[in-house]
């Protein structure tokens, strides 16, 4: 039914664009930002972590949208095993589930390093400023990670849609 998929294409776009639009200022504008704003590492750690934790109530279930509307679209082809690597199709959509799977495995990675504990640990000051600025530097290059690999997977989905 066309009108079934439309609105399942406008809820991938809609996700995708929480997704990376949400990634690409907390690391763009908002980062920079708060060096601006403070001295203090901990403060800006602290701070980032908590725009995390809010963006990643908007952004986890962005991403179960993206991952549920893309395998609804690949469908067709998920079902005809023999084209996936015959098509150039099935290689951009292969490539294009590789980086999703990348992208699920640093952002699990990511989040496991600012859980909990480690936060209460940076209020309390019970952590060095070598380890803050350890977990900063960590926290910072695996986000850059994240929005690489997202601007990639949005790459294979333009290049999907364009019949390449």
């Amino acid at each position: 039914m066309p009108i079934i998929d439309a609105l399942i294409t406008w809820a991938h776009l809609i996700s995708a664009s929480i997704w990376v639009g949400g990634s690409l200022f907390i690391g763009v504008v908002l980062a920079p930002l708060l060096k601006t704003m403070s001295e203090s590492v901990e403060e800006r750690l602290m701070i980032m972590i908590r725009v995390g934790r809010k963006f990643n109530k908007i952004a986890v279930p962005s991403l179960g949208i993206l991952i549920a509307t893309g395998l609804y679209n690949s469908y067709y082809i998920l079902n005809k095993p023999e084209t996936i690597f015959s098509t150039n199709y099935g290689i951009i959509l292969t490539i294009k589930i590789m980086l999703v799977i990348a992208l699920i495995i640093v952002f699990a990675i990511h989040v496991r390093m600012i859980r909990f504990e480690v936060e209460k640990k940076i209020e309390s000051k019970e952590m060095s400023q070598e380890s803050i600025q350890k977990l900063r530097s960590k926290i910072i290059s695996l986000g850059r990670i994240i929005v690489f690999i997202s601007i990639a997977v949005l790459l294979m989905a333009a290049m999907l849609d364009a019949g390449i």
